[in-house]
């Protein structure tokens, strides 16, 4: 953690476990201004890791016989997803990110779209106290060009698909889906510190939380207070280190959906993350295999300032979280695509070694899934 504070971001915390012992620490500052150091208990916003949670309350919805995994989604909410693409689209198409329907987030930040010019901030600062409303946000994705066609392999990763989830589980409980999955994943799981944001400003120890946006935004500027409308049941949620390794060891352990459904999770397909690299995804669930150390089952995440990731071992005794308070600090070179950096250097040593024990320099980095450039 040292190594990813020396190679330039402000502050890093994490928590692993690993058979029964827990390790916690933390390097560097929660405020660049005051010098107020990060602790290993902050609350964090936790990005992607939130999709995980909301499959976890579809499936739960699927034991209950109130949600087909293979219906369509046009059956649930014909009016969001009307006409052939309501057919063919099926519910597991949204979970694994097979549907097709692209990713909104260029169409709600439409400023994005200026990269690598000085005026691509500029949806960022208007948005800040925005109330988005969820079916505005899924027209925009509905609205774009197909990534692909319902069912086709290698999917392409679209927070409108689980926007679209959230709708489908308010549709079938009756309550808000922040609301559904808080009492029957957040409190099965006996989480204390995680919660979906009632208003911008994030309740109880946090950091401040940087953006660069690819050296944009230069010196990287505080987006630690953000009204979280434009992503909730996507990338919505507070956590803390200790509650996501609590959350996934559960999960992995039968505590939040049955066996027969973690095994419908844990089958993937590939992906095109927005990195660009492909990857395995189950529903709502990242698989990362390692070299010598087993297989890892999880989800990053990212929002304007911060990045966390949250892996579990198959066998659930090896468990790490890290999360960083910078984000987007690749600067573009001259074509505009964002260069390497020391900091994916220092941060792939880093999961190396809370995965497996070592700092292996050679090992890449946990492809980044959840808001980033289009």
């Amino acid at each position: 953690m040292d190594g990813v504070h020396r190679a330039g971001v402000p502050g890093v915390f994490a928590e692993v476990r690993d058979a029964g012992r827990t390790w916690r620490g933390a390097s560097g500052v929660a405020d660049v201004d005051t010098g107020r150091p990060v602790g290993p208990g902050m609350r964090q916003r936790v990005g992607s890791i939130t999709k995980t949670f909301t499959a976890a309350a579809v499936m739960q919805q699927v034991e209950r016989g109130r949600i087909d995994l293979d219906a369509p989604i046009g059956g649930y909410l014909p009016r969001l997803v009307p006409g052939e693409r309501g057919r063919k689209i099926t519910v597991r198409m949204l979970l694994n990110h097979t549907s097709g329907i692209p990713d909104y987030i260029r169409y709600a930040f439409p400023s994005l779209q200026a990269f690598p010019s000085g005026a691509a901030s500029k949806s960022l600062d208007d948005n800040r106290f925005r109330q988005f409303r969820p079916a505005e946000l899924i027209e925009m994705g509905l609205a774009a060009p197909p990534a692909g066609e319902p069912g086709a392999t290698p999917g392409v990763y679209s927070n409108t698909n689980y926007l679209l989830l959230g709708q489908l589980l308010e549709q079938v409980t009756g309550a808000t889906a922040e609301e559904y999955i808080t009492r029957n994943v957040i409190e099965r799981a006996g989480l204390r510190h995680t919660a979906f944001p009632t208003g911008p400003r994030i309740k109880g120890p946090h950091s401040r939380m940087y953006e660069a946006l690819h050296g944009v935004i230069d010196p990287p500027r505080d987006y630690s207070v953000y009204n979280m409308s434009w992503v909730m049941t996507g990338a919505g949620l507070v956590s803390t280190m200790e509650d996501l390794n609590r959350f996934y060891g559960k999960l992995l352990d039968g505590g939040v959906v049955t066996r027969s459904s973690l095994a419908q999770m844990q089958r993937t397909v590939p992906v095109v993350a927005l990195d660009g690299s492909t990857i395995e995804y189950g529903l709502g669930l990242h698989k990362v295999e390692t070299e010598g150390c087993g297989t890892f089952w999880g989800h990053d995440g990212t929002v304007w300032g911060a990045g966390t990731t949250s892996l579990t071992r198959a066998d659930g005794k090896r468990r790490m979280s890290v999360a960083i308070n910078l984000m987007r600090w690749n600067e573009p070179d001259a074509s505009g695509k964002p260069q390497h950096h020391p900091i994916d250097d220092a941060l792939a040593t880093l999961h190396r070694q809370a995965m497996c024990g070592d700092g292996d320099p050679r090992t890449k980095a946990v492809p980044r899934l959840s808001p980033s450039l289009p």
